[in-house]
Protein backbone atom coordinates (compact mmCIF):
# COMPACT_ATOMS: atom_id res chain seq x y z
CA UNK A 1 0.00 0.00 0.00
CA UNK A 2 1.42 3.38 -1.01
CA UNK A 3 1.57 6.59 0.99
CA UNK A 4 -1.80 8.37 0.96
CA UNK A 5 -1.70 12.17 1.31
CA UNK A 6 -3.98 15.15 0.81
CA UNK A 7 -2.50 17.31 -1.92
CA UNK A 8 -3.50 19.80 -4.58
CA UNK A 9 -3.86 17.87 -7.85
CA UNK A 10 -1.46 20.17 -9.74
CA UNK A 11 1.22 19.46 -7.13
CA UNK A 12 0.52 15.72 -7.35
CA UNK A 13 1.19 15.90 -11.09
CA UNK A 14 4.46 17.74 -10.45
CA UNK A 15 5.47 15.09 -7.91
CA UNK A 16 4.71 12.38 -10.48
CA UNK A 17 7.00 14.16 -12.95
CA UNK A 18 9.73 14.28 -10.30
CA UNK A 19 9.34 10.56 -9.62
CA UNK A 20 9.65 9.94 -13.37
CA UNK A 21 13.19 11.37 -13.14
CA UNK A 22 12.76 13.79 -16.03
CA UNK A 23 15.83 15.42 -17.54
CA UNK A 24 14.24 18.63 -18.76
CA UNK A 25 11.19 20.80 -18.09
CA UNK A 26 10.38 23.68 -20.44
CA UNK A 27 7.81 26.00 -18.93
CA UNK A 28 5.80 29.14 -19.47
CA UNK A 29 3.11 30.22 -16.97
CA UNK A 30 -0.55 30.25 -17.97
CA UNK A 31 -3.60 29.85 -15.76
CA UNK A 32 -4.64 27.26 -14.62
CA UNK A 33 -1.57 25.06 -15.25
CA UNK A 34 1.00 27.30 -13.56
CA UNK A 35 1.06 25.48 -10.21
CA UNK A 36 2.45 22.37 -11.91
CA UNK A 37 5.55 24.05 -13.31
CA UNK A 38 5.93 26.38 -10.31
CA UNK A 39 6.24 23.35 -8.05
CA UNK A 40 8.64 21.67 -10.46
CA UNK A 41 10.84 24.80 -10.46
CA UNK A 42 10.92 24.61 -6.65
CA UNK A 43 11.85 20.92 -6.73
CA UNK A 44 14.72 21.65 -9.12
CA UNK A 45 15.90 24.75 -7.23
CA UNK A 46 15.83 22.90 -3.89
CA UNK A 47 17.81 19.96 -5.26
CA UNK A 48 14.99 17.41 -5.06
CA UNK A 49 15.03 16.88 -8.83
CA UNK A 50 18.17 16.72 -10.95
CA UNK A 51 16.82 18.29 -14.13
CA UNK A 52 17.16 21.33 -16.34
CA UNK A 53 14.32 23.78 -15.75
CA UNK A 54 14.12 26.11 -18.75
CA UNK A 55 11.85 29.15 -18.42
CA UNK A 56 10.93 30.36 -21.90
CA UNK A 57 9.22 33.38 -23.42
CA UNK A 58 6.09 31.62 -24.73
CA UNK A 59 4.37 28.28 -25.10
CA UNK A 60 5.55 28.15 -28.70
CA UNK A 61 9.09 28.34 -27.34
CA UNK A 62 8.31 25.76 -24.64
CA UNK A 63 7.37 23.13 -27.20
CA UNK A 64 10.32 24.13 -29.39
CA UNK A 65 12.64 23.48 -26.45
CA UNK A 66 10.93 20.15 -25.75
CA UNK A 67 11.52 19.07 -29.34
CA UNK A 68 15.17 20.03 -29.05
CA UNK A 69 15.76 18.27 -25.74
CA UNK A 70 14.01 15.14 -26.97
CA UNK A 71 16.15 15.20 -30.10
CA UNK A 72 19.27 14.82 -27.95
CA UNK A 73 17.69 12.05 -25.88
CA UNK A 74 16.38 13.79 -22.76
CA UNK A 75 13.21 12.72 -20.95
CA UNK A 76 11.09 15.86 -21.28
CA UNK A 77 7.94 17.37 -19.73
CA UNK A 78 5.89 20.50 -20.21
CA UNK A 79 2.45 21.79 -19.31
CA UNK A 80 -0.01 24.30 -20.74
CA UNK A 81 -3.62 25.44 -21.07
CA UNK A 82 -5.98 27.04 -23.57
CA UNK A 83 -4.29 29.87 -25.52
CA UNK A 84 -0.94 28.35 -24.64
CA UNK A 85 -1.87 25.08 -26.33
CA UNK A 86 -3.17 27.06 -29.29
CA UNK A 87 0.13 28.95 -29.52
CA UNK A 88 1.97 25.60 -29.53
CA UNK A 89 -0.25 24.28 -32.30
CA UNK A 90 2.24 24.13 -35.18
CA UNK A 91 4.87 22.48 -32.96
CA UNK A 92 2.46 19.75 -31.77
CA UNK A 93 2.46 18.25 -35.25
CA UNK A 94 6.25 18.39 -35.47
CA UNK A 95 6.71 16.68 -32.09
CA UNK A 96 4.43 13.79 -33.00
CA UNK A 97 5.60 13.40 -36.61
CA UNK A 98 9.21 13.23 -35.40
CA UNK A 99 8.13 10.57 -32.89
CA UNK A 100 9.36 12.40 -29.77
CA UNK A 101 7.75 10.99 -26.57
CA UNK A 102 7.24 14.31 -24.80
CA UNK A 103 4.75 14.22 -21.92
CA UNK A 104 2.50 17.25 -21.49
CA UNK A 105 -0.16 18.04 -18.92
CA UNK A 106 -2.96 19.98 -20.61
CA UNK A 107 -4.93 21.68 -17.85
CA UNK A 108 -8.06 22.16 -19.89
CA UNK A 109 -9.46 25.68 -20.16
CA UNK A 110 -11.84 27.53 -22.46
CA UNK A 111 -10.41 29.37 -25.46
CA UNK A 112 -10.88 33.12 -25.80
CA UNK A 113 -12.77 35.24 -26.83
CA UNK A 114 -14.39 36.33 -24.62
CA UNK A 115 -11.53 35.90 -22.14
CA UNK A 116 -12.30 32.99 -19.86
CA UNK A 117 -9.94 31.12 -17.53
CA UNK A 118 -12.33 28.34 -16.48
CA UNK A 119 -12.69 24.79 -17.65
CA UNK A 120 -14.02 23.20 -20.76
CA UNK A 121 -12.39 21.02 -23.44
CA UNK A 122 -12.21 23.48 -26.32
CA UNK A 123 -8.41 23.68 -26.12
CA UNK A 124 -7.64 19.98 -26.58
CA UNK A 125 -10.48 19.47 -29.06
CA UNK A 126 -8.93 22.14 -31.28
CA UNK A 127 -5.77 19.99 -31.21
CA UNK A 128 -7.40 16.58 -31.46
CA UNK A 129 -5.75 15.71 -34.80
CA UNK A 130 -2.18 16.66 -33.88
CA UNK A 131 -1.00 13.05 -33.70
CA UNK A 132 -0.50 12.83 -29.91
CA UNK A 133 -1.79 10.11 -27.64
CA UNK A 134 -4.49 11.88 -25.60
CA UNK A 135 -5.80 10.69 -22.22
CA UNK A 136 -8.51 12.16 -19.95
CA UNK A 137 -8.56 11.84 -16.15
CA UNK A 138 -11.42 12.24 -13.66
CA UNK A 139 -9.63 12.90 -10.38
CA UNK A 140 -6.29 13.52 -8.69
CA UNK A 141 -5.31 9.88 -8.30
CA UNK A 142 -5.79 9.34 -12.01
CA UNK A 143 -3.80 12.49 -12.83
CA UNK A 144 -0.86 11.18 -10.77
CA UNK A 145 -1.11 7.66 -12.19
CA UNK A 146 -1.46 8.66 -15.82
CA UNK A 147 1.45 11.11 -15.67
CA UNK A 148 3.81 8.28 -14.74
CA UNK A 149 2.17 5.88 -17.20
CA UNK A 150 2.50 8.47 -19.98
CA UNK A 151 6.30 8.31 -19.90
CA UNK A 152 6.23 4.52 -20.00
CA UNK A 153 3.74 4.49 -22.89
CA UNK A 154 5.33 7.19 -25.03
CA UNK A 155 8.90 5.92 -24.62
CA UNK A 156 8.08 2.32 -25.51
CA UNK A 157 10.07 1.49 -28.66
CA UNK A 158 6.83 0.18 -30.22
CA UNK A 159 5.18 3.59 -29.68
CA UNK A 160 7.58 6.58 -29.58
CA UNK A 161 4.87 9.22 -29.56
CA UNK A 162 4.11 12.24 -27.35
CA UNK A 163 1.35 11.94 -24.74
CA UNK A 164 -1.07 14.61 -23.46
CA UNK A 165 -2.80 14.13 -20.11
CA UNK A 166 -6.01 16.19 -19.96
CA UNK A 167 -6.80 17.55 -16.50
CA UNK A 168 -9.83 19.80 -16.01
CA UNK A 169 -8.78 23.30 -14.98
CA UNK A 170 -9.62 24.55 -11.45
CA UNK A 171 -12.43 22.03 -10.86
CA UNK A 172 -9.72 19.36 -10.72
CA UNK A 173 -6.30 21.01 -11.00
CA UNK A 174 -6.73 23.29 -7.98
CA UNK A 175 -8.61 21.05 -5.56
CA UNK A 176 -7.03 19.08 -2.72
CA UNK A 177 -7.69 15.35 -2.99
CA UNK A 178 -6.41 12.16 -1.38
CA UNK A 179 -3.72 10.70 -3.62
CA UNK A 180 -1.81 7.48 -3.01
CA UNK A 181 1.87 7.88 -3.90
CA UNK A 182 4.18 5.07 -4.89
CA UNK A 183 7.69 4.84 -3.51
CA UNK A 184 10.53 5.99 -5.75
CA UNK A 185 11.77 2.41 -5.91
CA UNK A 186 8.39 1.21 -7.23
CA UNK A 187 8.33 3.93 -9.89
CA UNK A 188 11.90 3.10 -10.91
CA UNK A 189 10.96 -0.55 -11.46
CA UNK A 190 7.91 0.44 -13.51
CA UNK A 191 9.64 3.21 -15.50
CA UNK A 192 13.18 2.37 -16.59
CA UNK A 193 15.63 5.06 -17.77
CA UNK A 194 14.80 6.51 -21.17
CA UNK A 195 16.72 4.91 -24.03
CA UNK A 196 15.99 6.87 -27.23
CA UNK A 197 16.13 5.02 -30.52
CA UNK A 198 17.98 7.93 -32.16
CA UNK A 199 19.57 11.04 -30.76
CA UNK A 200 21.44 14.01 -32.17
CA UNK A 201 25.12 13.75 -31.36
CA UNK A 202 28.15 15.24 -33.12
CA UNK A 203 29.93 11.87 -33.13
CA UNK A 204 26.99 10.07 -34.76
CA UNK A 205 25.23 12.49 -37.13
CA UNK A 206 21.57 11.87 -37.99
CA UNK A 207 19.00 13.78 -39.99
CA UNK A 208 15.74 14.70 -38.24
CA UNK A 209 12.71 16.44 -39.70
CA UNK A 210 14.01 16.47 -43.25
CA UNK A 211 12.21 17.98 -46.24
CA UNK A 212 9.74 15.60 -47.94
CA UNK A 213 8.60 15.91 -51.52
CA UNK A 214 5.03 14.90 -52.47
CA UNK A 215 6.42 11.50 -53.50
CA UNK A 216 7.18 10.77 -49.83
CA UNK A 217 4.86 12.93 -47.71
CA UNK A 218 1.74 10.73 -47.90
CA UNK A 219 3.71 7.65 -46.89
CA UNK A 220 5.14 9.43 -43.85
CA UNK A 221 1.66 10.53 -42.79
CA UNK A 222 0.36 6.99 -43.16
CA UNK A 223 3.27 5.65 -41.11
CA UNK A 224 2.52 8.21 -38.39
CA UNK A 225 -1.17 7.25 -38.32
CA UNK A 226 -0.37 3.54 -38.24
CA UNK A 227 1.99 4.13 -35.32
CA UNK A 228 -0.67 6.03 -33.38
CA UNK A 229 -3.36 3.42 -34.05
CA UNK A 230 -0.97 0.59 -33.18
CA UNK A 231 -0.20 2.17 -29.81
CA UNK A 232 -3.59 1.05 -28.45
CA UNK A 233 -2.53 -2.48 -27.38
CA UNK A 234 0.67 -1.13 -25.81
CA UNK A 235 -1.32 1.46 -23.83
CA UNK A 236 -3.55 -1.35 -22.53
CA UNK A 237 -0.48 -3.43 -21.74
CA UNK A 238 1.09 -0.63 -19.69
CA UNK A 239 -2.18 -0.04 -17.83
CA UNK A 240 -2.38 -3.77 -17.03
CA UNK A 241 1.11 -3.58 -15.50
CA UNK A 242 0.08 -0.51 -13.52
CA UNK A 243 -2.93 -2.39 -12.18
CA UNK A 244 -0.67 -5.26 -11.10
CA UNK A 245 1.57 -2.77 -9.31
CA UNK A 246 -1.09 -0.56 -7.69
CA UNK A 247 -4.44 -2.36 -7.93
CA UNK A 248 -5.85 0.57 -9.93
CA UNK A 249 -7.34 -0.45 -13.27
CA UNK A 250 -7.60 1.68 -16.40
CA UNK A 251 -9.09 1.03 -19.83
CA UNK A 252 -9.71 3.06 -23.00
CA UNK A 253 -13.41 3.10 -22.08
CA UNK A 254 -14.56 2.43 -18.53
CA UNK A 255 -18.07 1.58 -17.41
CA UNK A 256 -20.23 2.37 -14.41
CA UNK A 257 -23.57 0.59 -13.94
CA UNK A 258 -23.58 -0.31 -17.63
CA UNK A 259 -24.15 -4.09 -17.49
CA UNK A 260 -27.97 -3.96 -17.65
CA UNK A 261 -28.35 -0.36 -18.85
CA UNK A 262 -30.72 0.60 -21.65
CA UNK A 263 -29.47 4.20 -21.82
CA UNK A 264 -25.79 5.07 -21.64
CA UNK A 265 -24.13 8.41 -20.96
CA UNK A 266 -20.69 8.97 -22.47
CA UNK A 267 -18.47 11.70 -21.03
CA UNK A 268 -14.81 12.56 -20.41
CA UNK A 269 -12.95 14.26 -17.58
CA UNK A 270 -14.03 15.25 -14.09
CA UNK A 271 -17.65 15.66 -15.17
CA UNK A 272 -17.78 11.86 -15.06
CA UNK A 273 -18.06 12.03 -11.28
CA UNK A 274 -21.11 14.31 -11.64
CA UNK A 275 -22.56 11.86 -14.15
CA UNK A 276 -22.02 9.00 -11.68
CA UNK A 277 -24.15 10.91 -9.15
CA UNK A 278 -26.83 11.41 -11.82
CA UNK A 279 -26.72 7.70 -12.69
CA UNK A 280 -27.15 6.77 -9.02
CA UNK A 281 -30.21 9.02 -8.70
CA UNK A 282 -31.73 7.73 -11.94
CA UNK A 283 -31.13 4.17 -10.79
CA UNK A 284 -32.92 4.92 -7.53
CA UNK A 285 -35.92 5.87 -9.69
CA UNK A 286 -35.80 2.47 -11.40
CA UNK A 287 -34.27 3.77 -14.65
CA UNK A 288 -31.65 1.57 -16.30
CA UNK A 289 -28.91 4.10 -16.98
CA UNK A 290 -25.13 3.68 -17.02
CA UNK A 291 -21.96 5.62 -17.74
CA UNK A 292 -19.19 5.16 -20.29
CA UNK A 293 -16.05 7.10 -19.34
CA UNK A 294 -13.91 8.06 -22.31
CA UNK A 295 -10.39 7.64 -20.97
CA UNK A 296 -8.50 7.41 -24.28
CA UNK A 297 -9.36 10.05 -26.88
CA UNK A 298 -6.49 9.29 -29.25
CA UNK A 299 -6.02 6.67 -30.55
CA UNK A 300 -9.79 6.32 -30.49
CA UNK A 301 -10.94 2.95 -29.09
CA UNK A 302 -13.37 1.95 -31.86
CA UNK A 303 -13.59 -1.80 -31.02
CA UNK A 304 -14.26 -1.15 -27.33
CA UNK A 305 -16.93 1.45 -28.10
CA UNK A 306 -18.81 -0.84 -30.48
CA UNK A 307 -18.66 -3.78 -28.09
CA UNK A 308 -19.65 -1.85 -24.96
CA UNK A 309 -22.66 -0.15 -26.58
CA UNK A 310 -24.20 -3.32 -28.04
CA UNK A 311 -26.82 -3.66 -25.30
CA UNK A 312 -27.84 0.00 -25.25
CA UNK A 313 -30.94 1.43 -26.88
CA UNK A 314 -29.83 5.05 -26.61
CA UNK A 315 -26.55 6.81 -25.93
CA UNK A 316 -26.31 10.35 -24.54
CA UNK A 317 -22.97 12.04 -25.33
CA UNK A 318 -21.95 14.95 -23.11
CA UNK A 319 -19.39 17.23 -24.77
CA UNK A 320 -17.44 20.02 -23.07
CA UNK A 321 -16.66 21.76 -26.36
CA UNK A 322 -18.65 23.14 -29.28
CA UNK A 323 -17.64 22.36 -32.86
CA UNK A 324 -18.70 25.79 -34.11
CA UNK A 325 -20.77 25.55 -37.28
CA UNK A 326 -20.61 21.76 -37.14
CA UNK A 327 -22.83 18.97 -35.84
CA UNK A 328 -22.46 19.83 -32.15
CA UNK A 329 -19.64 18.49 -30.03
CA UNK A 330 -16.47 16.80 -31.32
CA UNK A 331 -16.99 13.67 -29.22
CA UNK A 332 -20.63 13.38 -30.29
CA UNK A 333 -19.79 13.56 -33.99
CA UNK A 334 -17.01 11.00 -33.54
CA UNK A 335 -19.21 8.58 -31.60
CA UNK A 336 -22.07 8.85 -34.06
CA UNK A 337 -19.69 8.29 -36.95
CA UNK A 338 -18.13 5.26 -35.26
CA UNK A 339 -21.53 3.59 -34.72
CA UNK A 340 -23.59 4.55 -37.75
CA UNK A 341 -22.81 1.50 -39.90
CA UNK A 342 -23.06 -1.06 -37.11
CA UNK A 343 -25.91 -3.53 -37.46
CA UNK A 344 -26.87 -3.11 -33.81
CA UNK A 345 -26.14 0.22 -32.26
CA UNK A 346 -27.86 2.72 -29.98
CA UNK A 347 -29.42 5.94 -31.17
CA UNK A 348 -26.92 8.69 -30.36
CA UNK A 349 -27.93 12.05 -28.86
CA UNK A 350 -25.62 15.04 -28.46
CA UNK A 351 -25.55 17.50 -25.56
CA UNK A 352 -23.01 20.20 -24.71
CA UNK A 353 -22.48 21.24 -21.11
CA UNK A 354 -20.27 23.40 -18.94
CA UNK A 355 -18.70 25.68 -21.53
CA UNK A 356 -16.41 28.26 -19.95
CA UNK A 357 -16.73 26.61 -16.55
CA UNK A 358 -20.54 26.83 -16.33
CA UNK A 359 -21.74 24.63 -13.46
CA UNK A 360 -23.21 21.26 -14.46
CA UNK A 361 -25.31 19.88 -11.60
CA UNK A 362 -26.54 16.27 -11.70
CA UNK A 363 -30.05 17.56 -12.38
CA UNK A 364 -28.95 18.79 -15.83
CA UNK A 365 -27.62 15.38 -16.75
CA UNK A 366 -30.81 13.75 -15.46
CA UNK A 367 -32.95 16.15 -17.51
CA UNK A 368 -30.98 15.28 -20.66
CA UNK A 369 -31.52 11.57 -20.03
CA UNK A 370 -35.23 12.07 -19.30
CA UNK A 371 -35.71 13.98 -22.55
CA UNK A 372 -34.14 11.10 -24.47
CA UNK A 373 -35.97 8.44 -22.48
CA UNK A 374 -39.39 10.01 -23.05
CA UNK A 375 -38.84 10.66 -26.74
CA UNK A 376 -39.09 14.46 -26.58
CA UNK A 377 -39.15 15.80 -30.14
CA UNK A 378 -35.71 17.03 -31.10
CA UNK A 379 -35.67 20.09 -33.32
CA UNK A 380 -31.89 20.51 -33.28
CA UNK A 381 -28.90 18.28 -34.00
CA UNK A 382 -27.67 18.88 -30.44
CA UNK A 383 -28.59 20.87 -27.34
CA UNK A 384 -26.65 23.07 -24.92
CA UNK A 385 -27.52 22.21 -21.34
CA UNK A 386 -28.28 25.13 -19.06
CA UNK A 387 -27.89 27.83 -21.69
CA UNK A 388 -30.11 30.92 -21.28
CA UNK A 389 -32.15 31.53 -24.44
CA UNK A 390 -33.12 35.03 -25.56
CA UNK A 391 -36.72 35.92 -24.87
Amino acid sequence: MGKRVGIEVSLAVAEAVKMANVDCIAAYPITPQTHIVEHLSELVADGHLDAEFIPVESEHSAMSVCIGTQAVGARTFTSTSAQGLALMHELLFIASSMRFPIVMAVVNRALSAPLNIWNDHSDIMASRDCGWIQIFVDNGQQAYDQTICAFRIGEDRRVLLPVAINIDGFSLSHVVEAVEFLSQEEVNRFLPPYQPLYRMHPDQPVTMGAFAMPELYMETKKAHNVALCNSLPIIKEVWAEWQELTGRAYAPLEEYCLADAEIGILAAGSICEVVMEAVDRLRSQGKKVGLLKLRLWRPFPFPELRQMTLGLKKLVVIDRALSTGGPGGPVFSEIRSALYDQEKHPQVFGFIAGLGGRDVPPEQIMAAVDSVMHGVERKEEYYLLGVRERG
